[in-house]
């Protein structure tokens, strides 16, 4: 293209391929446009290509836990109890044991996929973003996007096409120091929340998530390390809670999923940058996956502006630090069943401590609450 000085038009892509993560739509939007609009000298326009079509849906947990609406709110986005439940703590089940605790602010809100992914839609739409449904990414090349039936160039490549990334493999950032994958299966049921809190059913190698999403409705998630995870082995692996479901009515089809732990040795390369699953990702045990990607969105924003890649490098390890610890902690009391019980005696017997540990788990504790939180479990374990 020409140069600016000449008087002519010049215009620039970033092109967004994403397969199958609605989630992925809007949340590296808001501050990418924003920096477009203000300090390029030529025009731009993002485009999401998606080989999907709306409403896309995505087995997952389902609830947003209270550090995802500062993300959300930074990317413009606003979401109010109408357009979902809230819950406001967490609860954990090992047999007739349970501990919960509640969050020390905010309350966490259970949405439904399809119903977050048509927010998320609405504000991209808002602000210019060009919408490519049905339009599978089949290539990179430089700075070309090719599509079924036709090529973009673009300064930026944004690759948000999930665990299963193929601008990842076409790129060359496959490379992984670490990687683990776990099953999973979600459904939903027609019957009133029983808990104000997100319930974890812990098992044999296996939890059960249920987050209430509606006045008559919950979300229920089988999260295990064997393949063919069902939700038809509840009354085998976690009676209670298929009790409280015996007169519930299923919503819909279940659908199955891919938990991945992934570290990649590089998340960029030239013009290309990785963003939420493609980029790695944690178990989805943490229960962080959405507001990690939120921010890395928001640090993505701020390293392209920087024209900055490496700046993005530091940020995603920074930023995946906490859930990655958090994840490994309770895959531990996933693999020791001993320990686990332990624990969650622990936690029950001493709530507050279990209301220290869920504040470093939402990113609302100082260094020195950490360390004060680990060292109290610690002590609580040993006199248990």
């Amino acid at each position: 293209p020409s140069s600016a000085a000449d008087g002519r038009r010049r215009e620039v892509d970033v092109v967004i391929p994403v397969h199958n993560q609605e989630h992925e739509l809007a949340r590296r939007v808001r501050r990418m446009h924003a920096f477009l609009q203000d300090d390029f000298p030529f025009t731009s326009r993002l485009t999401i290509a998606d080989g999907a079509r709306p409403p896309v849906d995505k087995a997952c947990g389902e609830g947003l836990m209270p550090h995802t609406f500062s993300a959300l709110r930074d990317l413009g986005i606003s979401l109010s109890a109408s357009d979902g439940f809230p819950f406001h703590g967490l609860r954990f089940w090992e047999r007739n044991t349970s501990a919960e605790a509640d969050f020390p602010e905010e309350h966490g809100l259970g949405v439904r996929r399809v119903v977050l992914h048509q927010v998320l839609l609405e504000r991209a739409q808002s602000i210019g973003v060009r919408l490519l449904w049905q339009t599978p990414v089949i290539g990179i090349c430089n700075d070309e996007v090719l599509l079924a039936g036709g090529t973009i160039c673009a300064r930026w490549i944004v690759g948000a096409d999930g665990v299963s990334s193929r601008v990842r493999q076409w790129c060359g950032l496959n490379h992984q120091t670490h990687g683990a994958h776990r099953y999973a299966s979600r459904g939903h049921y027609r019957v009133e929340p029983w808990s104000r809190h997100v319930e974890v059913y812990w098992g044999e190698c296996a939890q059960a998530y249920v987050t209430p999403v509606g006045v008559q409705a919950v979300c229920v998630a089988v999260v295990s390390r064997c393949p063919g995870v069902r939700l038809s082995s509840l009354q085998e692996k976690f009676p209670e809670l298929a009790r409280r479901l015996d007169h519930a009515t299923c919503i819909g089809a279940e659908r199955g999923a891919v938990t991945v732990t992934r570290q990649l040795k590089s998340v960029h390369r030239g013009a290309v940058a990785l963003v939420g699953d493609a980029s790695g990702s944690v178990d989805a045990i943490a229960g962080d996956g959405l507001n990690l990607g939120f921010r890395q969105a928001l640090a993505l924003a701020t390293a392209m502006q920087a024209g900055d890649l490496g700046a993005y490098q530091q940020a995603h390890r920074r930023l995946a630090r906490r859930p990655s610890c958090m994840a490994r902690l309770m895959l531990l009391l996933d693999s020791r069943a001993a320990l686990r019980r332990r624990t969650i005696a622990a936690l029950a017997a001493h709530p507050e401590v279990f209301s220290r540990l869920l504040r470093v788990h939402i990113g609302a504790a100082s260094s020195m609450e950490v360390a004060s939180a680990g060292t109290l479990l610690g002590w609580r374990l040993m006199t248990a």
